[in-house]
């Protein structure tokens, strides 16, 4: 199919396009908190819906386990304190053991789902440090594969999913309870 020029901006370039329209949410700051208060936090009112409209896998006492709405990957988790703290060090002992101790279950209940060949795990402690929510405390745990990334995320700044959310929540909680 012949494409006209006038359907890009600028000069041909030889290369194809992966249109990706979802993907103004987040580039638009949709789900973003309009300031830093517990009021307008998404990982302080995630708890008090539903697990499947929150995106949530599972609950602890001091933590719980939720789906990223924007997912670097299949499977990628957050797991967060219900309490809203900013800092890694203010958190409570109790909630720092159980804080771990989610994070390496959330690793094993993944494992078991999607068979990942290694993980990405860590937090950004601040805007500066690249928290896209730094008003509450939460710590990645992306499921990679060899190849996963592929030129996408590079080039075009796009992540191919290939499963949906709804799906993803669905098939973690289900193991997560089954355990």
């Amino acid at each position: 199919m012949a494409e006209r020029e006038a359907d890009f901006a600028g000069a041909p370039d030889g290369f194809e396009r992966l249109w990706t329209p979802y993907r103004m949410v987040y580039i638009e700051g949709g789900g973003k908190p309009a300031d830093g208060s517990a009021g307008e936090c998404p990982f302080c009112k995630a708890p008090g819906g539903s697990d499947e409209e929150g995106l949530i896998v599972h609950r602890g006492v001091y933590c719980y386990a939720v789906l990223n709405l924007f997912p670097y990957a299949p499977g990628h988790l957050l797991v967060c304190p219900y309490r809203h703290v900013s800092d890694y060090t203010d958190l409570t002992w109790e909630e720092t053991d159980e804080f771990s101790k989610l994070t390496a279950e959330a690793m094993r209940v993944v494992r078991a789902v999607s068979k990942p060949a290694g993980f990405n795990i860590g937090m950004n402690q601040g805007q500066v440090a690249g928290a896209g929510i730094a008003a509450h405390l939460h710590q990645h745990v992306v499921p990679r594969w060899l190849g996963d990334a592929n030129f996408f995320p590079i080039i075009a700044q796009t992540k191919a999913l290939p499963q949906l959310l709804g799906e993803t929540r669905g098939r973690i909680a289900e193991a997560w309870n089954g355990r």
